[in-house]
């Protein structure tokens, strides 16, 4: 059996953030991203280089992280799950998962909306890249998302400051106008406020953006990283 899987790391966490904090499950880190964040925590997970594992011994340390399967919940996560040379192995992993009858996450940097993926998994956790990021999420990758996978996704923008809310804010109207939603159809969009690894809790950013986001109208919901509030910022497989 071939060993194409480049694996960072395998572990049992609890979410540390967006809707499904709290929730325990299987992180599967994938190895390699071309994206570039100025502000990414996981700069570790850029080289496409390290460990390579076959599938069934992918499959084998979930196992084991699992508890045996006490928890039939994975996440997908990176570096970036759905660059184009991970995206067979990706595919495969989920196809094998669900015939077992895992749940699978997916953390989605927002650069790509890849339907083979999908379209066979329960929820997909959707980036919109800030200013601060020094990346841009393309609106219609939000426009697709939404419009094709309704009740299984949300969106997520790390706020820095306020030029990342106000670009935030305009993302979000743009989206609603082009998918002619009315407020009364809420956007699962998440603000996390950006956790720096050098710094302690920041709380003065955190009540900044709450603040913000009902002077705005409440469009959001603003959830910080758990993880990095109890473990620290610099914490790694947690």
């Amino acid at each position: 059996m071939s060993r194409n899987y480049l694996i960072n790391s395998i572990y049992r966490a609890t979410e540390g953030e967006g809707i499904q904090l709290g929730t325990p499950q299987v992180f599967v880190r994938f190895q390699g991203c071309a994206i570039g964040c100025i502000n990414c925590d996981s700069m570790d997970t850029w080289a496409f280089e390290g460990e390579k594992m076959a599938l069934i011994d992918v499959w084998d340390k979930i196992w084991s992280e699992s508890l045996e399967g006490k928890i039939k919940r994975v996440s997908i996560t990176g570096g970036d799950p759905l660059h184009p040379s991970h995206e067979p192995q990706v595919l495969e992993l989920v196809k094998y998962l669900k015939e077992r009858g895992w749940y699978i996450n997916i953390e989605a940097a927002g650069t790509r909306v890849v339907d083979s993926i999908f379209d066979n998994i329960d929820f997909i956790s959707f980036d919109f890249k800030t200013p601060s990021t020094g990346v841009k999420t393309r609106i219609q990758n939000l426009v697709k998302l939404i419009s094709q996978y309704p009740n299984k996704y949300q969106i997520k923008s790390v706020i820095a400051d306020k030029v990342d809310f106000d670009a935030t804010v305009e993302a979000y109207n743009s989206v609603m106008a082009q998918l002619d939603l009315e407020s009364t159809q809420p956007v699962p969009w998440v603000l996390t406020p950006c956790y720096e690894t050098h710094e302690d809790f920041p709380m003065e950013r955190f009540t900044q953006v709450q603040d913000m986001n009902i002077s705005a109208g409440s469009m959001f919901r603003v959830i910080g990283q758990q993880h990095k509030w109890i473990y620290g910022a610099e914490k790694k497989r947690v």
